[in-house]
């Protein structure tokens, strides 16, 4: 009776030794597209755990600092969703980008690369005239006066 109790046991605890979470992300990128100069660019990347374990995310990492990660804190239970949102400031820098956000969690994939792109076009550009081509506005000039000190 005990060997069957202690059988019985021992695939009990290995079935949960083997049991793991799965991050499954509806998209692993996202493009922006255009935006403009000065915009907190924003997006929020939504997962379900489907596998047999709760998923903690322990970190999510950004490329560079104009990219801020935020995630779900609190662990995923398996058939439930959590987040990672990636916000990228685009305060000053033209042109296209292209970030990353790496999440570090206990899942079966511990890390997972998740991409953001798009392109930061200039408040000046979008007016049609470049800022360096734009003309400095006309001051009249200013006339010299001369007082005449008054003696006493």
């Amino acid at each position: 009776m005990k060997k069957l109790f202690f059988a019985f046991a021992f695939m009990f605890v290995a079935s949960f030794a083997n049991a793991q979470g799965v991050i499954k992300f509806k998209t692993e990128s996202h493009d922006f597209g255009k935006i403009e100069d000065g915009v907190q660019a924003v997006y929020t990347f939504e997962f379900t755990n489907t596998g047999t374990a709760p998923v903690v995310i322990s970190n999510a990492q950004a490329s560079c600092g104009c990219t801020t990660p935020d995630w779900t804190k609190e662990p995923v239970m398996p058939g439930k969703t959590g987040k990672v949102t990636a916000s990228f400031n685009s305060q000053g820098r033209p042109g296209s980008f292209s970030k990353t956000v790496t999440v570090i969690s206990n899942s079966e994939t511990p890390q997972i690369v998740l991409s953001i792109k798009g392109e930061v076009s200039s408040k000046s550009s979008e007016a049609g005239t470049p800022a360096a081509t734009t003309p400095a506005p006309a001051v009249a000039p200013v006339k010299a006066t001369t007082r005449k000190k008054s003696v006493k």
